[in-house]
C-alpha cells in the first residue's frame, strides 16, 4: 500500500495525500460529480469527503502511485506527483487543460495528466530520421486521451500512435502520428510518374542547387509569391504550415505530400492510391484517370458533373473513347455521392456488362406486332407485372378522364397500353422500362419494384413526395434509396422553360433553396442548379410539375406560371382565398383570370393512385385514396367538407371519410 494512502478502521475510511480530510467509502455514488483525480464522472464505488465537495473513484484513490517517477516522455528530470499543477497547465502529451492529479517537473514546467502518465509506451525502433529527427514513442492504446491531429494527415488521432516528447522539437506544439501514417513507404512508384519514384516529405523541400531555375535576391522584407512562376517548387509556401497544390487532383494541401524531385510533382497522400479506371452513373462508359491532356483531345474543359472549368495542368477523369468528350474533376468523379468505390480492371469493356437493353432485363413479352412505316410496334404485350394481356392505344381517351398510369401515376395520355378486363393503364414509355438500370441520382444499380412501406405508399428519395405506383430501388446493404418513376425520367441535366440557361444536378444542396417554391430542401433531395451560376435552383418536386393542368371549377386548362406582374392586393389564390407569395410559381387561367396555389390546383398528393387500397393503423378496414368533386361528405375528424383528395372506407357498414391531412 502506498505511503500516500492510509486506511482507517474497517477499511471504510482513508486518508489520501490529495486531501486534508478523511475520505469515506461510498458503495453506490448517486450524486453527479467529477473525480478530482482523473476528472471523469464518478459512478459506482467511490470515496468522498463529508465536509467538502471532494470525490475520487475507488480506482483512482487506491492507485499505487509513486511520489516520484522517471518517465520516458521527460527523461531529463524525475516527475513529482502533485494533487494539482502549481500553475494553470496543459498536459504535454494530450494538450488538454486539466485540474486533477499530475506528475510535474517544476524546473521545465512539464506536466503529465495522471491518465497520460500511466499510458504504456515503448521507443519506436528504426523510425526514419527523414520524417522526424527525434526518437518517437509508440503508444498502442491512448484511451482517447489524445485529441490533437496527426502531424502527417491532419486528421484526428485514433488508434495506435507515435509521439515525440523531445522538448527541443521545433514542430508546432505536438508531433503525433497515426501508426499507419508513420509506416507509409518513403518512396513509391506511381503510374503517372513512371520515370521516377515519389518521395514522402515531412515538410517543403528546398530548391536543389544544381536545378535552381531562378536567381536568389537579397530583399529587405519577405517577397510575395510570383504569380506567373511555372516552377512546381515555387507553389509551396511555408509559414508555420505547408501549402501546395496536388498535381493529381488540383486541390490545395497542407501536410506531408509525396514529391518527385526530378519532375517537381507534389501529390496528396490519399491521391497516390487513385484508381486508374472507374465506372460512375453519371456516364455510360468507363472513365480513366489522366494526368495530362493535349489540347485537341477534349473540345471544352467543362467538368460534366459540377460544370466548372477543369484545369488540365492537373489530373482529371475522362472518357478514353475517341468520340466521347466526358471529363470531370478528380474530386467530382470520386465523390461518394457519384462513385460507389468499385475499381474497374485494366482493359475492361463496359459493353460486356451493359444491362439496360439485354433480353433478360426486359419486362414485356410481345404477343402481336403491327408495322407503322418502317417500324414494327408491339400492339399487344404480356407484362410481367399484370395478369392479362395489354393492348396499345395510339389515340383517343379513356372512359374515365381521371385515369392514371399504374406505374408513374401521371394522367394517362397516348400512346398507352390498357387491359380490357380491368382498370389497368400503362404509358408505352413505362411499359418499356427495364428491370435494372443505373441512374445519375444514385451511385448503385437500381432495380424495379412495386413494393411499398406498411402504409401502402412510399416516399421518393429524390423529391421527398409520397407516391403509389412503381419505383426503382437500391438493394445494396445499408442503402434505402428509391425513386418514383416520374423522377426516374430525369437525368443529370435539365432544360426547363422557366429559365434561360440549362440546369445541372447537384448532390450537395447545403445553403440552397428552390427558386420556384422557396422551400429549403432536405439534405438528400435532388436539386438542379444553373450552369451559368445564376442565382437559380430548382428542386425535383417543382421540376416535374405539369406545364398545364385541369381543375373542376375552371373550364379551361391552367398554365404553370413563373412570375406575377399583378399589383400586391391581387396576390391571392382564387380557390382557397389565401395569400400567394408573389415570386412563387402558381397555376393561372388567362381566360378567367384565375390564379391557384400549386397544391390547390394539383392536390397535396398528386402522385397517389386514385382508387388504390391500402391498410393503416388509423382505421380498422382497408381504405382507398379518392378525389371528391361533387356531393362531398363531411370529414369524420374535423367536420369540414372533404373537397378534393381524401381517404374513404368502402365497407358497406362503415361511413368513414376524412381529409388526408386529418388522416
Amino acid at each position: 500500500m502506498s505511503q500516500y494512502l492510509r486506511v482507517g478502521k474497517k477499511e471504510m475510511e482513508i486518508q489520501h495525500f490529495s486531501h486534508h480530510h478523511p475520505l469515506v467509502f461510498i458503495q453506490d455514488h448517486s450524486v453527479a460529480a467529477l473525480c478530482l483525480g482523473c476528472e471523469k464522472p464518478v459512478e459506482g464505488w467511490s470515496y468522498g469527503c463529508n465536509q467538502c465537495d471532494f470525490y475520487l473513484h475507488k480506482g483512482c484513490a487506491e492507485l499505487e502511485l509513486a511520489p516520484q517517477i522517471q518517465h520516458p516522455f521527460h527523461p531529463k528530470h524525475p516527475l513529482t506527483l502533485l494533487p494539482k499543477s502549481p500553475y494553470p497547465s496543459v498536459c504535454d502529451l494530450c494538450d488538454k487543460r486539466f485540474e486533477g492529479f499530475v506528475y510535474n517537473c517544476y524546473d521545465c514546467t512539464f506536466d503529465l495528466h495522471i491518465n497520460c502518465a500511466l499510458l504504456q509506451s515503448s521507443i519506436a525502433a528504426n523510425f526514419p530520421n527523414s520524417l522526424h529527427p527525434h526518437p518517437l514513442f509508440f503508444i498502442q492504446n491512448h484511451n482517447n486521451e489524445v485529441e490533437p491531429h496527426c502531424s502527417g494527415c491532419q486528421k484526428p488521432i485514433s488508434g495506435p500512435m507515435y509521439h515525440c516528447s523531445d522538448s527541443d522539437c521545433t514542430y508546432p506544439r505536438l508531433f503525433n502520428l497515426h501508426k499507419e501514417c508513420a509506416e507509409l513507404p518513403l518512396e513509391i512508384n506511381h503510374p503517372y510518374d513512371r520515370k521516377h519514384p515519389l518521395t514522402l516529405l515531412p515538410q517543403p523541400p528546398t530548391h536543389p542547387q544544381k536545378r535552381r531555375k531562378h536567381p536568389l535576391t537579397l530583399l529587405p522584407q519577405p517577397p510575395t509569391h510570383p504569380q506567373k512562376c511555372s516552377c512546381s517548387l515555387c507553389r509551396i509556401r511555408w509559414k508555420g504550415k505547408m501549402s501546395f497544390v496536388c498535381d493529381f487532383c488540383g486541390t490545395n494541401g497542407d501536410h506531408s505530400p509525396y514529391y518527385c524531385a526530378t519532375c517537381h510533382l507534389l501529390v496528396h497522400k490519399n491521391c497516390i492510391s487513385l484508381p486508374r479506371h472507374i465506372m460512375i452513373t453519371r456516364h455510360l462508359h468507363t472513365t480513366s484517370l489522366s494526368y495530362s491532356l493535349r489540347q485537341s483531345q477534349v473540345e471544352d474543359w467543362m467538368c460534366k458533373i459540377c460544370y466548372e472549368e477543369v484545369d488540365i495542368r492537373y489530373g482529371n477523369y475522362r472518357c478514353p473513347g475517341s468520340r466521347c468528350h466526358f471529363i470531370a474533376h478528380v474530386c467530382c468523379a470520386t465523390d461518394e455521392a457519384t462513385w460507389d468505390g468499385t475499381i474497374m480492371p485494366e482493359g475492361y469493356d463496359e459493353r460486356s456488362e451493359e444491362v439496360v437493353h439485354e433480353p433478360w432485363n426486359l419486362i414485356t413479352d410481345v404477343v402481336e406486332q403491327i408495322r407503322i412505316g418502317e417500324l414494327m410496334v408491339a400492339s399487344e404485350i404480356k407484362h410481367s407485372y399484370h395478369d392479362h394481356n395489354l393492348r396499345l392505344t395510339f389515340s383517343g381517351k379513356t372512359k374515365d378522364d381521371d385515369s392514371q398510369c399504374d406505374w408513374c401515376t401521371r394522367p394517362i395520355s397516348t400512346p398507352f397500353y390498357s387491359c380490357e378486363q380491368c382498370n389497368f393503364f400503362l404509358h408505352k414509355d413505362c411499359a418499356e422500362l427495364p428491370k435494372k438500370m443505373p441512374h445519375s441520382f444514385h451511385k448503385h444499380l437500381l432495380t424495379l419494384s412495386n413494393s411499398h412501406d406498411e402504409d401502402g405508399y412510399s416516399v421518393c428519395s429524390a423529391c421527398s413526395q409520397l407516391y403509389q405506383g412503381f419505383s426503382y430501388r437500391c438493394y445494396e446493404i445499408v442503402c434505402s434509396f428509391r425513386i418514383d418513376i416520374q423522377c426516374m425520367y430525369f437525368s443529370d441535366t435539365l432544360k426547363h422553360p422557366s429559365h434561360e440557361h440549362s440546369l445541372f444536378l447537384v448532390h450537395n444542396n447545403e445553403g440552397m433553396w428552390c427558386s420556384a417554391c422557396f422551400r429549403v430542401p432536405f439534405p438528400w433531395d435532388v436539386l438542379y442548379r444553373c450552369m451559368k451560376r445564376c442565382d437559380f435552383s430548382l428542386d425535383l418536386s417543382c421540376a416535374k410539375l405539369p406545364l398545364t393542368c385541369w381543375y373542376k371549377y375552371d373550364r379551361h386548362f391552367l398554365t404553370l406560371t413563373y412570375s406575377d406582374d399583378s399589383e400586391f392586393p391581387q396576390y391571392y389564390c382564387d380557390l382557397c382565398e389565401k395569400i400567394r407569395l408573389p415570386n412563387c410559381w402558381f397555376y393561372y387561367c388567362a381566360d378567367c383570370d384565375n390564379s391557384l396555389h400549386l397544391h390547390c390546383a394539383l392536390g397535396v398528393l398528386p402522385y397517389m393512385k386514385l382508387g388504390n387500397k391500402f391498410k393503416s393503423y388509423r382505421h380498422k378496414h382497408p381504405v382507398i385514396f379518392v378525389k371528391n368533386i361533387w356531393n362531398c361528405p363531411p370529414c369524420k375528424v374535423c367536420g369540414e367538407i372533404c373537397n378534393g383528395q381524401a381517404v374513404e372506407c368502402k365497407e358497406s357498414e362503415c361511413n368513414f371519410t376524412v381529409h388526408w391531412s386529418c388522416f
